[in-house]
């Protein structure tokens, strides 16, 4: 059973320079979070930690797949998923996570857990719209379909038409306000001149 301990870096008893961490993420990593979005989970995570004189400096990357269902078929399949972060680690008088991308610890802390990060990045590199990859070849081809019937000079006359119906408006709207000014704007403004 995994739990978050399996994701704290002793950073206090490291030497000075670069630290590679891995970590194999599957679905019981997620059950830590209540998240319950994949079917199955293989990602390979890395963390490659930068331990300076006065700051921590972490890189995390991860590549792999989530099994989830298509939004169109409601079949599932595996989504190739990879992304990166970037945090860095300093050291203040309170604890301060307030910011994505920097991390406070209070002085004399040797210990922190990167699962939180972990979790987001992945959860942030699904996207919104998840389509089988066979489905989404057809819809590319279905669109591609349905703009050939328009060639470049059709849709360079709607871009103009929409242009010149703007510019009309625009016009009608500055004559319309010329004509509707009410008289007493004009002394309003014959008050601040005389002062």
């Amino acid at each position: 059973m995994i739990s978050e301990k399996d994701f704290l870096i002793q950073f206090s008893g490291l030497k000075l320079g670069t630290h590679q961490f891995e970590y194999t993420i599957e679905n019981d990593f997620f059950n830590l979070f209540n998240y319950s979005e994949f079917n199955s989970t293989n990602i390979q995570v890395t963390v490659n930690l930068l331990k300076k004189q006065t700051m921590l400096e972490l890189d995390f990357s991860h590549k792999g797949t989530v099994n989830v269902p298509c939004d169109v078929t409601n079949e599932d399949f595996d989504l190739p998923i990879e992304g990166t972060l970037k945090l860095l680690v300093k050291f203040g008088n309170e604890f301060n996570n307030e910011n994505d991308e920097l991390l406070i610890l209070p002085f004399g802390e040797f210990q922190f857990s990167v699962a939180q990060y972990i979790y987001e990045m992945i959860a942030l590199s699904v996207p919104y719209k998840r389509v089988h990859p066979d489905i989404a070849a057809d819809y590319e081809e279905e669109f591609e379909d349905d703009l050939d019937f328009l060639d470049s000079d059709d849709l360079e006359m709607i871009n103009e038409d929409d242009f010149l119906e703007e510019e009309t408006n625009e016009t009608e709207e500055n004559s319309d306000n010329n004509k509707e000014i009410d008289p007493r704007w004009d002394k309003l403004k014959q008050l601040l001149t005389d002062k």
